[in-house]
């Protein structure tokens, strides 16, 4: 799979473009605001890792935490999102806390996910609304919910990493000729590599 097939699946998944990724393909990363707050502490990163990890646990393959999602997703934002939109995920992490009624990774298993659920449908629901009111079905016209790039960061991070490129998908560094007729056997993972 390519790079830009991996974006594409991933703004099908959430319902908006991957945020940051012109940044992050150009390195037209901007400078960090002066005075700004980009710098995830270790509780920021912890609490990402189980955000990540409860939108992609382990099962019989890897899950995000195991892939070191958490410390990607602070390094994107802090690398290649906008003061505007750091801001935004920053605000979103204090939020999550709120909506946990304290600190998400004190929520049980069952829990996390309900309230993420929740947050999907919210972020969803955002993207629609907007398109429909403005009559611009662009994404990128509407102000993302944080939830929105909290779960594409996590689904970038993961599976552009190792573990997630070589146990969850089929991998194949350098692959051999072109099949287009190639059978396909109901259950296989997609494919890391084109």
């Amino acid at each position: 799979m390519e790079r830009r097939e991996l974006l594409k699946m991933i703004a099908a998944a959430t319902g908006a473009a991957m945020i940051g990724v012109p940044a992050f393909v150009y390195a037209q990363a901007p400078a960090p605001a002066a005075g700004g707050n980009v710098v995830f502490s270790a509780d920021d990163v912890a609490k990402l890792e189980e955000i990540a990890d409860t939108i992609l646990p382990r099962t019989k393959t890897p899950g995000a935490k195991d892939a070191g999602t958490g410390q990607f997703m602070a390094t994107f934002v802090s690398d290649c999102y906008t003061p505007e939109y750091q801001a935004i995920f920053h605000a979103g992490l204090a939020d999550i806390d709120k909506r946990a009624g304290g600190r998400f990774v004190s929520l049980s298993p069952q829990a996390r996910t309900e309230l993420l659920r929740t947050l999907d449908a919210e972020a969803g629901r955002r993207v629609n609304s907007m398109a429909m009111a403005t009559g611009d079905p662009n994404p990128n016209a509407v102000k993302p919910h944080y939830f929105t790039m909290i779960k594409q960061l996590a689904l970038f991070g993961f599976f552009t990493s190792k573990a997630g490129a070589t146990e969850a998908l089929r991998y194949v560094a350098v692959p051999g000729r072109y099949d287009g007729d190639a059978a396909y056997v109901p259950g296989t993972p997609a494919w890391a590599t084109n």
